[in-house]
């Protein structure tokens, strides 16, 4: 089981930023499912973006991401970043770190995996955005 832990959210105003990492408790640097899913309340919890790690890395982005959040591994720290830029009050929700491997695949399928609450998950981080 991997233990995952998030830092970095908080408040911040519409069109700021805010950069998520998280930790994990075990090597990911090769074939590992990564990703950030997040959940606002009363809505269903939503797809962030994946990473595939190793040698063909790989990344998968939900619509609400495109153009404006980065997903990056830092294969030497196994850590996971959320870089999320021009933010908006819609983006406020709680934000949740999930990792599973070592598979054979890529991002698009790590995220299906992870849309079925595969994996192992941190507690969440909570962001506001204010307008």
């Amino acid at each position: 089981q991997v233990q995952l832990v998030e830092s970095g959210g908080g408040s911040v105003q519409a069109g700021g930023s805010l950069r998520l990492s998280c930790a994990a408790s075990v090597i990911t640097g090769s074939s590992f499912c990564m990703g950030w899913f997040r959940q606002a309340p009363g809505r269903e919890r939503e797809g962030v973006a994946t990473i595939y790690t190793g040698n063909n890395a790989n990344t998968y982005y939900g619509d609400s991401a495109k153009g404006r959040f980065t997903i990056s591994h830092d294969g030497a720290e196994n850590t996971l970043y959320l870089q999320m830029n021009n933010l908006k009050t819609e983006d406020t929700a709680m934000y949740y770190c999930a990792a599973e491997g070592p598979f054979a695949d890529d991002a698009p399928y790590c995220y299906t995996r992870f849309q079925r609450h595969k994996g192992d998950w941190g507690q969440g981080i909570q962001v506001t955005v204010s307008a």
